[in-house]
């Protein structure tokens, strides 16, 4: 399969300028087989004051744009995310459509990041792990300050993800870190990672770019700068059963430790 990663700029203050803007980069991926976005696109992530201004409920405008636009271009499309309510509550909300433009999951970032950041302040965190089958095979969800966390990814894995969407806003100066952990939860899980981050500035702050997508043994395919771009590579997840056949990693693990960490 061709996976197309999406690094984009955030437009602020013009939200339907950012949706217009998101749309033709996504046209621009035609013959991709699953294309992603970056967190928080439509605002910028660091666009606290507007978040609950621009929320929107159920199938809003942004949402709906992004179904239009998987079955115009015929591919798998992860909408990147954007603010969603729901009653009171505010979500950092993330879909995977499938080219048809069905929903395929919906998941809420589940570890919200509050150094030099009011979401924890301004949204509640999900409570859902996302794995979902697809023709392409079985793709788990997270979003940004998620790669910290290793914990949601083995879950995934042990749920039979084989690949891992992450859209993301992370900014500078933490660069080493984000290059690290999209590598690290590839290799440890023994899974493809495809990454989108945005890039450029956003209310004060710099996000890093270098989105990524990497294979099972910590391998990057494709790679970026600080640049906005596209970058794309074809493989499959038959090279994931390789990786964990020729080198059956999780199957070392062990049994009683594993069951203390459920219960904790």
């Amino acid at each position: 399969m061709r996976i197309d990663s999406v690094q984009m700029a955030v437009v602020e203050d013009n939200k339907e300028a950012a949706r217009q803007k998101a749309a033709e980069k996504v046209r621009s991926c035609r013959g991709a087989d699953l294309v992603i976005l970056p967190e928080m696109w439509p605002i910028g992530f660091m666009s606290f004051d507007r978040y609950y201004e621009e929320a929107e409920e159920g199938e809003g405008p942004t949402l709906s744009a992004m179904r239009s636009l998987a079955r115009e271009i015929g591919a798998h499309l992860h909408t990147g995310s954007f603010v969603e309510k729901e009653g009171d509550r505010y979500y950092n909300s993330s879909y995977l459509l499938s080219p048809g433009g069905e929903v395929l999951a919906n998941y809420r970032k589940i570890h919200l990041f509050g150094y030099n950041s009011r979401e924890t302040q301004l949204l509640t965190p999900g409570e859902r792990v996302s794995v979902v089958e697809t023709e392409l095979g079985t793709m788990g969800l997270a979003t940004c300050f998620d790669l910290r966390f290793p914990e949601l990814f083995r879950v995934m894995a042990d749920r039979g993800a084989e690949m891992f969407l992450v859209c993301s806003a992370w900014p500078y100066p933490r660069l080493e870190h984000w290059l690290m952990f999209n590598r690290v939860r590839a290799i440890e899980n023994q899974c493809l990672l495809v990454s989108a981050n945005a890039v450029g500035p956003n209310k004060g702050a710099s996000l890093t770019g270098h989105s990524m997508i990497v294979d099972p043994w910590g391998s990057i395919l494709a790679s970026c700068g600080d640049e906005e771009t596209v970058i794309s590579t074809r493989v499959g997840t038959d090279k994931v059963h390789r990786a964990r056949k020729e080198f059956p990693g999780l199957a070392g693990r062990v049994d009683w430790l594993r069951s203390v960490c459920d219960r904790e």
